[in-house]
């Protein structure tokens, strides 16, 4: 496969594992079980942190090593900033946190469907980003090595959207009364992950000086998810050694498949 069609297949992949988590509204007749979301939100949990650090914070101190003592420069500031982006976007966008039910976001009269949509939409910012900036920074090496390294970071993002999918779909099954409504904002969830690789990749593949910064704020956006979103909602201390181990078998599968396959 060319370039270009492994760079496409990975900007697709992350949308299909957040349109294939959304269609078990389909398949299960009631809500997910809570022991259930806590290790998928773990396993999800797990998967981003394995990613950031192995895909993009990691590549990030490599790509800044002409910076001599300040190599860490660009990763630790990229990460802050990330993180910041995230917090402007949560006290921006009217959403609602599902497993804490805590509303965040300028004031509006937007229906709970409208704000859980919005929720997951948010996660999945971050993700598209990462995905954009790794095929931007293969693209500006042109080494086979690289493209298989950023499919392997998509492939970790599709299989870790399976979940997320799922979660925002099953609540809108219940706030929408239609498994087709609660589909359709489910997999629209994950429209604006290509729309952010795109963004991510053109960035990244025409400014090579921004490769490590880039990488690192990706990365610091994904973390900020895992730390606000993510482990609140798996609510460990209800179920704190499943959730420990979803967190831990969704961390080794990513380590697995980018230093395996990557």
């Amino acid at each position: 496969m060319s370039h270009e069609g492994i760079t496409a297949l990975g900007f697709v992949l992350v949308f299909i594992g957040t349109a294939a988590g959304a269609a078990v509204v389909f398949v299960f007749k009631k809500d997910i079980s809570p022991k259930f979301n806590t290790l998928f939100l773990g396993f999800a949990a797990g998967i981003m942190i394995a990613a950031s650090v192995w895909s993009l914070i990691i590549p990030s101190l490599e790509g800044a090593e002409s910076y001599g003592e300040l190599s860490w420069l660009p990763a630790a500031v990229g990460i802050v900033v990330g993180g910041v982006f995230l917090t402007v976007l949560d006290k921006i966008v009217p959403h609602i946190h599902t497993g804490t039910n805590e509303v965040e976001g300028m004031p509006s009269n937007a229906a709970m469907s409208t704000r859980l949509f919005l929720a997951v939409t948010i996660h999945n910012i971050p993700e598209g980003l990462a995905a954009g900036v790794v095929f931007g920074a293969a693209a500006a090496t042109g080494s086979d090595e690289a493209y298989y390294a950023a499919l392997v970071l998509a492939i970790g993002m599709a299989v870790q959207n399976f979940p997320e999918g799922a979660a925002v779909a099953l609540p809108l099954r219940s706030a929408t009364g239609s498994r087709f409504k609660a589909f359709l904002f489910g997999a629209g969830s994950g429209i604006v992950e290509p729309i952010f690789a795109l963004f991510g990749f053109f960035l990244t593949s025409y400014v090579e000086a921004l490769q490590p910064w880039l990488l690192s704020f990706a990365a610091g956006a994904m973390l900020f998810v895992v730390a606000e979103d993510l482990i609140p909602e798996a609510k460990l201390q209800e179920h704190p050694h499943l959730g420990t181990w979803g967190v831990v078998s969704g961390f080794v599968l990513m380590m697995i498949l980018d230093v395996a396959l990557g």
